[in-house]
């Protein structure tokens, strides 16, 4: 028998010494002499000597440690049957000290994935029955991004909050899918009103009754905008009928009215421009009773301008609505700080000031929200009807001004 630190040969076989409770094995056979024999096999264990040092040197290079945790067992489970000479306990020594570290860094990362998981569940919950379908739904995408991203929690926790989270977006989509399938036939019942529109069209304009008629008219009209959202293929065919008819009406009506009384373009645009600066002087600093009655006696007498106006008087008019809208913004903010605020009245202007700004930038908020709502609905339902466009475009035109009436009178209130 010829012996070696961590084996021997014996009757040409050569065998690997016992160790960690394994009894002695053979790992080969004498093929040209003993010596390179021994050698053949501590260069094998040279070589898986080299892929331990390789792998720590991965692990300690690399964030993600954790991420080598298998292939550390498995290789350490592969020396055990592995057929080479050298000192296996200490080689096993040393991925057994790696194990644990990996195993603590796991315990460390799967404690942070809980405590983030967690703080995903609790936001996901504040948007479990939200009704803004698309803003939540991009919402939802990004938390679940965030949670697939986010590393697993302790095996023992992780099927309950696993299934927490999934039971949120459960609820979320499920009531999406409601409110979808609720539209769908709402818009079988909505059609069924524009086609009732339709029929009161068809009547008024077999009526003898031209005035009558273009009230009815007026009325339809009004009820058409405020109806319901039905697909747009539906829609169209029951519009083209039903605005020639209105229009048939509106020109029968236009042919009989009185005629509106002449004033010459002239002088209509020096009224305009007159009352336009009168309005933009009033609507400087503090607003009270006596301006915003000067206010509506001045909407009153604009009201008896033929509603055709010359095209270089835009201008002005712009200015007037604009102006008489800051008048009547501020006397309601005003109102509303004082039903707000107990004893408002005697606070200092300073502090008056400080509360009206405050609330005012809430209120555009809240303006600035219904904006984007209003346009995105625009773009969602455009249509090729000349007056439901028309209709939109006024509307969001409306809400931008109220958007830059706000921010005037809070650019107004923060410079002073």
């Amino acid at each position: 028998m010829t012996e070696h630190p961590f084996g021997y040969i014996i009757e040409g076989k050569i065998y690997l010494k016992g160790f960690l409770g394994q009894e002695d094995r053979v790992i080969g056979e004498v093929k040209e002499d003993e010596a390179s024999t021994f050698r053949y096999f501590e260069d094998r264990f040279e070589a898986v000597a080299q892929k331990v040092e390789k792998l720590k040197a991965d692990i300690q290079e690399n964030q993600n440690k954790g991420s080598f945790l298998m292939k550390l067992i498995h290789l350490k489970s592969s020396l055990l049957t592995f057929d080479g000479l050298g000192d296996f306990p200490a080689l096993i020594k040393e991925l057994e000290g790696q194990e644990a570290i990996l195993e603590e860094i796991i315990q460390s990362n799967r404690h942070k994935n809980l405590e983030i998981k967690k703080e995903l569940l609790k936001e996901a919950e504040t948007y479990k029955e939200s009704t803004d379908w698309k803003e939540t739904s991009e919402i939802f995408k990004e938390l679940k991004l965030k949670w697939l991203k986010t590393g697993p929690v302790e095996k023992e926790l992780e099927e309950e909050i696993n299934e927490k989270f999934q039971g949120i977006l459960d609820v979320f989509y499920g009531n999406r899918k409601n409110y979808f399938d609720s539209l769908a036939l709402q818009a079988e019942q909505n059609i069924k009103v524009y086609e009732n529109l339709l029929e009161q069209a068809r009547e008024a304009h077999d009526m003898a009754d031209v005035k009558t008629a273009f009230e009815i008219s007026k009325k339809i009209q009004k009820e058409w905008k405020v109806s319901g959202r039905v697909p747009a293929s539906k829609r169209q065919p029951i519009w083209d009928e039903f605005s020639k008819l209105n229009n048939r009406i509106f020109s029968k009506f236009k042919r009989m009215s009185q005629n509106i009384p002449t004033i010459s373009p002239g002088l209509m645009i020096k009224k305009i421009e007159k009352w336009s600066e009168e309005m933009r002087q009033m609507s400087k600093g503090e607003v009270n009773d006596y301006k915003v009655n000067q206010a509506k006696k001045l909407q009153a007498e604009w009201k008896k301008l033929p509603p055709k106006k010359p095209r270089n008087a835009q201008q002005s008019i712009s200015t007037f609505v604009f102006f008489s809208e800051i008048i009547f913004e501020k006397s309601f903010l005003d109102n509303l700080c004082h039903s707000k605020y107990e004893g408002f009245a005697e606070k200092s202007d300073s502090e008056q000031n400080t509360l009206k700004v405050n609330l005012l930038k809430d209120l555009i908020a809240r303006d600035q929200r219904e904006l984007i709502t209003v346009t995105e609905n625009a773009e969602n339902f455009r249509s090729q009807e000349g007056e439901f466009d028309h209709i939109m475009r006024k509307k969001i035109g409306a809400h931008k001004r109220k958007v830059d009436v706000k921010n005037s009178i809070l650019k107004e209130l923060t410079n002073n």
